[in-house]
């Protein structure tokens, strides 16, 4: 696990579904997940033909958005934390399956206000596993 997820992003395990930067630029960056088969949720999605849930890809889009955030200085601090506030445009083009490594690239569009505008997309083997447009928002904790 890289530290720079650890001291960026709140995520840990079991929840954390980045685990190395392999790029990164002032407006965009690149994660990855390696997918061992041995993830809980594979045990019940589905069973004996495992894929990884949309929603956990779209996860990991969103965790290496908040990562680019904060390395751009635009991380919530003390009581704030930055949510996805909005998602749209999302597209699952093909599987993530156990052996597969994911490579999460997220796209930095622009800042509205206290609204960081992003756009997403996981690779594996070279083919586009799902894309996705989304937005976070820094809030007050609750």
């Amino acid at each position: 696990m890289d530290k720079i997820i650890l001291d960026n992003i709140p995520q840990r395990e079991p929840f954390l579904f980045i685990e190395k930067v392999l790029e990164r630029s002032e407006d965009s960056i690149t994660t990855i997940k390696k997918l061992t088969g041995e993830e809980d949720f594979f045990r019940g999605h589905f069973p004996g033909a495992p894929v990884m849930p949309g929603v956990l890809m779209c996860e990991c889009v969103f965790q290496t958005g908040a990562l680019l955030m904060a390395l751009r200085g635009q991380s919530a601090a003390g009581n704030k934390k930055a949510l996805v506030t909005r998602i749209q445009g999302a597209k699952f083009k093909n599987m993530a399956v156990p052996g597969d490594e994911l490579h999460i690239t997220v796209d930095f569009v622009e800042m509205l206000a206290n609204a960081a505008f992003m756009k997403g997309k996981i690779t594996a083997s070279g083919k586009t596993i799902m894309s996705i447009e989304f937005a976070a928002t820094i809030v007050e904790d609750v």
